[in-house]
């Protein structure tokens, strides 16, 4: 029975999220609906992280054990014939039988949106956190940079985060674009707390709009209270950009997304 691995794309606005819940529609759901009817089976799929309702993915990474021996062109071809048009299959390929998609990842890049003209955008409505007052992008900038490193995020956590514990090692952090048209913030880690990044955003965009110094992100992580930290960013902003991977598992697998 082979163990596949699928890169996926998709479109989260009409979702609740991955995750398979009873109150609507996930992207687990209809991607193992089109797998039953692929492989003529039910299939059981894992991710590399539980994204939530309206969030994006261009490189979400799952995995399942195929009941068939197909081509791996199969895979992909097949199963972007019965996706809806806001999922898709980017890639498919056989690994090695123990492979988990979570628990092997060594890091993920996010990429967060923010739409920042004066008037609102039917285009970026489901794809950027539209923010009407202009943002002061160098006090922004100047805010992120201490997130690089290993930290305790309790000031970015949720409060129904269920992460064994908050530390957690940021490689890279880059907020770049136009006061007045488009920013984004694109940071990487080996793990993530759940809301994690829509937290830092919410607070990054107080330093933006001049309610906050550039040292708030700071006092927020020695503080380590959610409740000095901004609003929670809205979810349609945020993309799963990639996962990466290693040879093997992680030596910490503990991932609160």
């Amino acid at each position: 029975m082979p163990r596949v691995k699928l890169v996926l794309e998709y479109d989260g606005s009409n979702y609740v999220g991955w995750q398979l819940q009873q109150n609507g529609p996930s992207i687990q759901g209809r991607l193992q609906r089109a797998l039953q009817e692929l492989l003529e089976a039910p299939v059981a799929v894992t991710a590399a992280g539980r994204t939530d309702a309206g969030v994006h993915a261009t490189g979400q990474v799952v995995a399942f054990d195929s009941p068939r021996q197909l081509p791996t062109r199969a895979y992909w071809m097949g199963l972007n014939g019965l996706l809806p048009d806001d999922i898709a299959v980017v890639s498919a390929e056989e690994v090695d039988a123990a492979f988990d998609p979570r628990r092997w990842a060594r890091g993920k890049r996010y990429r967060y949106r923010i739409g920042n003209r004066r008037s609102r955008s039917p285009l970026r409505r489901t794809s950027h956190w539209e923010i009407f007052q202009p943002l002061n992008l160098a006090a922004m900038q100047e805010s992120v940079h201490v997130l690089l490193g290993t930290h305790d995020f309790s000031g970015f956590r949720a409060a129904d985060c269920q992460a064994m514990h908050p530390v957690r090692k940021i490689t890279k952090v880059e907020l770049s674009g136009v006061s007045g048209d488009e920013l984004a913030l694109v940071i990487e880690g080996t793990a993530f707390l759940k809301h994690m990044v829509r937290n830092i955003v919410g607070s990054v965009a107080e330093v933006g709009r001049g309610k906050q110094p550039p040292s708030y992100i700071a006092d927020i992580l020695r503080h380590g209270e959610r409740t000095r930290a901004g609003q929670t960013a809205p979810p349609q902003g945020l993309t799963l950009e990639a996962v990466f991977y290693g040879d093997g598992p992680r030596e910490d697998a503990d991932d609160g997304e």
